[in-house]
């Protein structure tokens, strides 16, 4: 192992230092992007030198957490020969492999196509009410699915060079990590632990499950009640009904969604309730008991719920921090409890970083992703000034039907740039799937946000069939800075939903 990383390193740096290596095109390129590709090579020429690579407890960089986030930066550290391990007591993936994103997508796709099912006699399906959904055969489809995964991840960072380093790690000094008794020493240290489900303090708490600990439902329940008012909470809850469990959802306002543009939760909780989920408002958790059927008892600040099958916690995520020895390293929290970092990601411990759930901003795959490769950039090839913007990020919510939405808004925009300044577009329409069904005819709302006189598009925001794929594109233009003005010079693609976002008036 330690011969072929050498060996790996001399290849590298004989390309760094051999000029038959050049590319020809760069013949093309302007002075100003040569002396740019030169201090590059010349950065990591000076690093990688500059470290002893026999060591073998001594990395140059070292990753607390084995997650989506985690894994990217250590492939891109390693992908410069940057000598790289990660170390995860668990299964490699973090959350979103493992208990979120990707196990949620099969279920809503299993959902949907439940939800399918109900147009499928308008369109001259015959039987398609006697079919039976059996929750055994997705979950074993599904967690199979997920080992696969498992199995992928860790050859990655195999093929990658990365030591995958197995166990609890802690820090026990701002270079060293201790892990299952052996202590490994680091250049760079990179904390990104991700979050774990939160669970109140309420008596019989525990007979609930988690949001985690619903991926391991083994057979559909026939009642539930799930409490939350955020995205998981909404989207465990859409899949749950969809697949013929009577469900409540239990939150503690008069809406859901409340960090989400208006318009997204007022529709999102008619239509849920126009298919039959009960939504209990204003509401919060006293105690769970027991009875003697076995049946879970919720009782609220109001009365006792009816006694269901299954009661499951989705009231938010905290951060994994306890632990991993933060104060060894003298690394800080701040007011929320999340690990407090500046633009870069640089703790306030030199030489000791933080990405993810861990830090509180913006609790998402992707932002963990890019945030942990543009680490890697940074400490590693030169890009000393790059950084991710967490402004203008796009999400999508995997409800029933989905929400996508990027920028914006309508009360941040107002906020930020006055009521007079702040125009809002609105679209509403019968997605075209539904124009031949005998009975329900749910609508597609959407939503145009902009600013000043050239209309700058400070947030879109779309609910109803497609919404999740559509708005990837729309991230991409607002980046860029798009006015409506550029919108209304994209030709539509009819008949598409996505359409509506470019004839807005």
């Amino acid at each position: 192992m330690i011969k072929s990383s050498l060996e790996g390193l001399f290849k590298r740096t004989l390309l760094i230092v051999n000029p038959l290596s050049i590319s020809s095109s760069s013949i093309y390129q302007s002075n100003k992007q040569q002396q740019q590709q030169q201090q590059q090579q010349q950065f990591k020429y000076r690093y990688f030198t500059s470290t002893t690579m026999s060591d073998n407890n001594h990395f140059q960089y070292l990753v607390l957490g084995g997650g989506s986030g985690g894994v990217s930066s250590a492939r891109r550290a390693a992908k410069y020969g940057v000598k790289t391990a990660i170390v995860e007591a668990g299964r490699i993936g973090g959350t979103c492999v493992n208990v979120g994103c990707v196990p949620k997508k099969v279920m809503w796709n299993t959902a949907n196509l439940a939800e399918q099912l109900h147009s499928a006699p308008s369109y001259g399906f015959k039987g398609a009410d006697s079919i039976k959904h059996d929750w055994a055969t997705i979950k074993q489809s599904r967690d199979a699915y997920i080992l696969r995964l498992n199995t992928i991840y860790q050859n990655m960072l195999n093929n990658s060079g990365v030591t995958s380093i197995r166990g609890w790690g802690k820090l026990v000094g701002k270079n060293a990590v201790e892990v299952d008794g052996k202590v490994y020493t680091a250049d760079h240290i990179l904390i990104a632990t991700g979050g774990r489900p939160e669970i109140p303090n309420v008596p019989g708490a525990n007979l609930g499950l988690t949001s985690d600990g619903f991926f391991d439902i083994g057979e559909l329940p026939e009642t539930a009640v799930i409490v939350g008012a955020g995205y998981i909470a909404v989207e465990l809850a859409g899949i749950l009904h969809a697949l013929g469990c009577k469900t409540k959802l239990v939150i503690r306002h008069d809406h859901f969604l409340r960090t989400f543009d208006d318009m997204l939760s007022r529709e999102l909780m008619a239509q849920m309730r126009a298919t039959g989920l009960e939504i209990v408002t204003d509401s919060t958790i006293s105690k769970v008991e027991k009875n003697d059927a076995g049946k879970i008892v919720v009782t609220t600040n109001h009365t006792a719920l009816e006694p269901v099958d299954t009661l499951i916690w989705a009231i938010g995520r905290e951060p994994i921090v306890k632990d991993i020895g933060l104060e060894a390293a003298g690394v800080e929290l701040d007011t929320r409890g999340y690990i407090k970092v500046d633009d870069f990601q640089n703790t306030t411990t030199q030489g000791v970083y933080a990405i993810g759930d861990v830090i509180g901003h913006l609790l998402l795959t992707p932002v963990a992703i890019q945030a942990g490769r543009r680490l890697a950039e940074r400490l590693f090839n030169g890009k000393t000034n790059l950084k991710f913007d967490y402004d203008t990020v796009p999400t999508v919510i995997f409800s029933h039907p989905p929400i996508g939405t990027v920028g914006l808004t309508e009360k941040e925009a107002i906020d930020k740039y006055g009521k007079d300044n702040v125009k809002v577009y609105n679209s509403s329409f019968t997605n075209m799937f539904y124009a031949v069904n005998d009975t329900y005819k749910p609508k597609t709302f959407m939503k145009l946000i902009v600013t000043g006189p050239e209309e700058k598009v400070l947030g879109i925001h779309s609910i109803g069939i497609g919404s999740d794929e559509m708005i990837q594109g729309f991230a991409v233009a607002i980046k860029m800075g798009a006015t409506k003005e550029d919108l209304d010079n994209t030709c539509a693609i009819h008949p598409t939903a996505s359409e509506e976002l470019v004839l807005f008036t």
